[in-house]
């Protein structure tokens, strides 16, 4: 280190440093965008066969919850994805044993026969987003608990979160990967290019935000949605 960054670092609070070569920097890029889990062939099968057709990828993420960290409130993905026309599908692989103590995903059943669900301000004391959706006392999420390398498979409107990790020595990581049913035309923004199982991109239309989503109401006593609201803030991405 130079004696010249180190006087900027005293001046300014910050200097920038040339530490790593370009080559070591080209090989760890080369690294990491060649884990193409997204694209692994087994998940195409599985997804294949869940929706009945070739699947198209269009976002993958990495989730490493660590000890005390917020959940996520129970939300929809085809309310940011937006898929038209069918929806969306996750694939969510554990990476170590997740339960409810560390935060293991919370899924409400038959949900994925909903329809998008409008949306209230989440708790962000527990829960890393700022949006969910409301829920009947009849109809409450469930725990999944998994083993590592077990994938959960869910439709894009089945309503699912989590839960604050309680634990303080155990992370909660995960690898989601999210894609659309091959007839879709449109998808929102933010999950442009589209890609094949084998890779290769495809040109998709850009759905529109906002639209009529869910209330609940009662029906003969009974938990009913009624499509009297209507979104009109167009979220970017969970």
């Amino acid at each position: 280190m130079s004696d010249s960054c180190k006087e900027m670092f005293d001046r300014d609070g910050y200097v920038v440093a040339p530490v790593f070569p370009i080559g070591e920097v080209d090989a760890l890029r080369e690294h990491f965008m060649s884990l193409r889990w997204l694209l692994d062939p087994r998940l195409g099968a599985w997804l294949a066969r869940l929706l009945g057709a070739e699947p198209y990828a269009v976002q993958s993420m990495l989730y490493f919850k660590p000890p005390g960290s917020r959940g996520q409130a129970v939300h929809q993905d085809n309310f940011y994805l937006r898929v038209e026309p069918g929806t969306c599908i996750a694939a969510w692989m554990a990476l170590e044993r997740t339960d409810e103590d560390n935060g293991c995903m919370m899924v409400v059943p038959g949900s994925h026969r909903w329809p998008i669900l409008c949306t209230a301000k989440a708790d962000t004391t527990v829960s890393f987003t700022d949006v969910t959706v409301p829920l009947p006392a009849s109809r409450p999420a469930v725990p999944v608990p998994m083993n590592p390398g077990e994938v959960l498979f869910f439709n894009g409107s089945l309503v699912h979160g989590s839960r604050p990790n309680t634990t303080t020595d155990r992370f909660r990581r995960a690898l989601i990967g999210h894609y659309i049913e091959a007839d879709a035309r449109q998808v929102a923004a933010y999950y442009h290019p589209a890609l094949r199982m084998d890779g290769t991109p495809l040109t998709l239309d850009v759905s529109e935000g906002g639209g009529a989503c869910g209330e609940w109401t009662e029906a003969g006593g009974v938990p009913a949605i009624a499509m009297s609201g209507r979104h009109t803030v167009s979220r970017r991405h969970e």
